[in-house]
């Protein structure tokens, strides 16, 4: 019993967090590498994009529940998304079309549009924080958990009680679906395959008659989609704070550079190999090892290697480290 009582602590508080955290890191690191692969630089503004495009589903939200509108036991949220992807889209395109289209016609080399990427991360994080303002706010609603702590222990009659949120059932549910959607798009559409060359090789696909302008306009389209479920998922697990998106650009990076950038399955591994870390390095672990070790042998301190306000800096190490001893990645992403 004391083992199962220490599998249920350990999957409440590190398993269940982590896949749910993974899922929401892999979407936001698979639209990173997608503008890496395709249109050649690191788009610093992701972060920010995913906190603009969420701002946008919160407020249609917010007017679908003033109209009486609800899905019942799930989020109102989802059916705001599409209007916020379609907001994030309109966004993205126009900026590409008054940014970094000029930077591309000029050849410029990708270090100068990291550093203009930089300059629209700014300005999308002030719109965002003028529009909704600064502080958190919480748009969830419908049932909140799948099943409680009490009601797993009647269950089970374990003194350990599981609770699962209804949020995180969302987030790896709609991860799935959402990467699957994507890997079907990339490998079996002509669009898809298009992409895919123009990543291999920009020259060749040019010459193969590929619109270089349809591409990148699809690219953008995608990569707003999928910032903007990242970003909703994150929120209504947790909750909607402008500035933490533009924090989230950090293990969102670390989760693409570990995977190798480029590389769309380095990205969903990378993502998750974060998650896991940053969950597991935080976590106190005297209760499972309370557990599992005799009564004599019992931690008196919380047993947690850093503190929850260091999380970040979990990715920040993880991500010097591969930079230094394998920079193409896990998956040995391609360096365009």
């Amino acid at each position: 019993m004391e083992i199962l009582n220490a599998l249920v602590a350990l999957s409440n508080f590190v398993l269940i967090p982590a896949i749910a955290y993974g899922s929401q890191l892999a979407l936001g690191a698979l639209g990173v590498t997608l503008i890496y692969g395709i249109l050649r630089f690191s788009n610093f503004a992701h972060g920010d994009t995913m906190a603009i495009g969420t701002m946008v589903t919160i407020l249609a939200t917010w007017g679908l529940q003033a109209l009486g509108v609800s899905l019942g036991p799930l989020p109102t949220a989802l059916l705001a998304i599409p209007a916020g992807i379609a907001g994030a889209a309109v966004l993205v395109l126009l900026t590409d079309r008054l940014v970094y289209r000029f930077y591309r016609e000029q050849k410029a080399k990708p270090v100068i549009l990291v550093i203009v990427s930089m300059g629209v991360m700014f300005v999308y994080n002030g719109v965002t924080r003028f529009i909704i303002g600064p502080d958190d706010q919480r748009f969830a609603d419908g049932e909140r958990f799948l099943i409680t702590a009490r009601e797993f222990k009647e269950m089970t009659g374990l003194d350990e009680g599981l609770a699962l949120k209804s949020t995180q059932g969302l987030t790896v549910i709609t991860a799935v679906i959402v990467v699957a959607l994507l890997f079907w798009f990339l490998n079996h559409t002509r669009t898809g395959k298009s992409m895919r060359a123009y990543s291999d090789n920009e020259d060749l696909a040019l010459l193969s008659g590929i619109n270089p302008e349809r591409v990148v306009m699809v690219t953008w389209i995608i990569v707003a989609a999928l910032a903007v479920v990242a970003g909703t998922l994150y929120g209504l697990d947790k909750s909607f704070k402008p500035f933490t998106y533009f924090q989230l650009l950090l293990p969102i990076f670390a989760s693409a550079i570990v995977g190798g950038l480029g590389s769309p399955l380095g990205a969903i591994a990378g993502g998750f190999i974060i998650a896991f870390s940053e969950v597991g390095i935080t976590y106190a672990w005297k209760k499972v090892l309370g557990y599992l070790m005799p009564e004599s042998l019992e931690p008196s301190g919380l047993v947690q290697l850093l503190s929850t306000d260091y999380k970040f800096a979990v990715s920040f190490v993880i991500l010097i480290i591969v930079l230094l001893f394998r920079p193409t990645g896990l998956f040995r992403g391609k360096s365009v």
